[in-house]
């Protein structure tokens, strides 16, 4: 007796491959200043990229500063109701090519890098029910519209199919970037962030990437679920999953600017927490709000716990943080922001402390260091 071979579909995993590199080579001249690579030089095991070093060593500086990013995206895709169209599935999906971008890249530019490369990895068990035309259209356009935003090149990518790890119908998204620092310009590392420092805080667009258990939760218990329409008339779905903000270009262009921020922290998990990652015993006093996106009023509404479970848990409006020196330089960031679209505020400031604490003034919260373990500079 035989038995028929159990195989990989490779039949549509090579159509998917095909289509990942058209993509990429849609973004080969989107990082001009830091190098490219020749169109016919992708579809490789390992495809490589010209680094245009002229502008370094042009410096006199020895010190290349690099940095390598991994990161997935979490539980976002899963977010959405089962009846969407497909104009509703490419929407989707070109949001979530955009938030994957944000995911790794806005890492990368808390410490000042400008992401160069992007490589992605997307494993799933049932490839042929996940990369579908709404899929590949929608995410792929996202992901390239991303990469123009940031001005990197996204180079490569692997879609394995794992038949018994992986549930059918479902796709993990994950990837990895490479950045570098500006030429003659040193990581923002936080050892200098100090008391007396100033903190920008920079919009968000709502969820971005984090937090979204406790809302997918919540959209399960309700009568028309995902459906469900928010007071504007937008449903839960698109809001949960709004395209995040790209904040890469806000920070090289306050570089360029000459200014070099004490610290810079992408708000993500751990919400509000996140504005006292440095390790030294310093209180963060936050004295004036952004406006909080729709998407958090009305989870707020919905969830026990109110303002402080929420600073706790999510980025409430707040998706970036910039901590200066002067408050001039704190203002020339607020005005930078505005240039490209965004709003900033100089909501606070840093203060001498025993201990590590964020002091959200209007709410009378105070997060306390030892509740929050993580912390850079230990």
């Amino acid at each position: 007796m035989t038995q028929a071979v159990d195989q990989v579909d490779y039949d549509t995993l090579d159509a998917a491959k095909r289509r990942f590199i058209e993509a990429a080579k849609r973004t080969l001249q989107f990082a001009p200043s830091y190098g490219g690579v020749p169109a016919a030089g992708l579809g490789g095991s390992a495809n490589a990229f010209s680094f245009n070093l002229a502008p370094y060593l042009q410096t006199g500086n020895p010190e290349l500063f690099i940095s390598l990013v991994p990161e997935g995206l979490g539980t976002a895709d899963d977010a959405r109701p089962d009846d969407l169209s497909q104009e509703e599935l490419r929407r989707f999906w070109w949001n979530i090519g955009i938030k994957i971008l944000s995911c790794l890249t806005n890492d990368a530019a808390s410490s000042g890098m400008q992401t160069v490369l992007l490589g992605l990895y997307l494993p799933s068990s049932t490839p042929e029910t996940v990369f579908t035309p709404a899929f590949l259209d929608g995410f792929l356009d996202g992901v390239v519209e991303g990469c123009r935003r940031i001005g990197c090149v996204y180079i490569s990518g692997e879609t394995p199919q794992l038949k018994t790890k992986m549930i059918p119908g479902r796709l993990d998204i994950a990837g990895s970037v490479f950045g570098v620092m500006p030429p003659g310009v040193p990581p923002i590392d936080g050892t200098r962030l100090a008391a007396g420092n100033a903190i920008v805080l920079v919009e968000s667009t709502g969820l971005h990437e984090n937090g979204f258990t406790p809302v997918r939760k919540l959209a399960e218990s309700l009568p028309d679920g995902y459906r469900t329409k928010l007071p504007s008339g937008q449903e839960l779905w698109e809001a949960m999953n709004a395209a995040s903000h790209l904040y890469t270009p806000l920070v090289q262009a306050v570089l360029r600017e000459g200014i070099r921020p004490t610290a810079m922290e992408n708000i993500t998990g751990h919400g509000w927490q996140k504005l006292m990652r440095s390790a030294k015993p310093l209180r963060y006093v936050i004295e004036k709000l952004l406006p909080v996106p729709e998407i958090f009023q009305f989870v707020e509404n919905h969830l026990e716990g109110g303002k402080e479970m929420m600073l706790s848990v999510f980025n409430y409006g707040a998706g970036f943080a910039f901590y200066t020196e002067t408050e001039e330089d704190g203002e020339r960031i607020v005005q930078l922001a505005k240039e490209k679209g965004l709003t900033a505020a100089i909501a606070g400031k840093v203060e001498a402390s025993p201990t590590r604490e964020v002091v959200v003034a209007p709410f009378g919260i105070t997060f306390k260091g030892e509740a929050f373990g993580i912390a850079k500079g230990t």
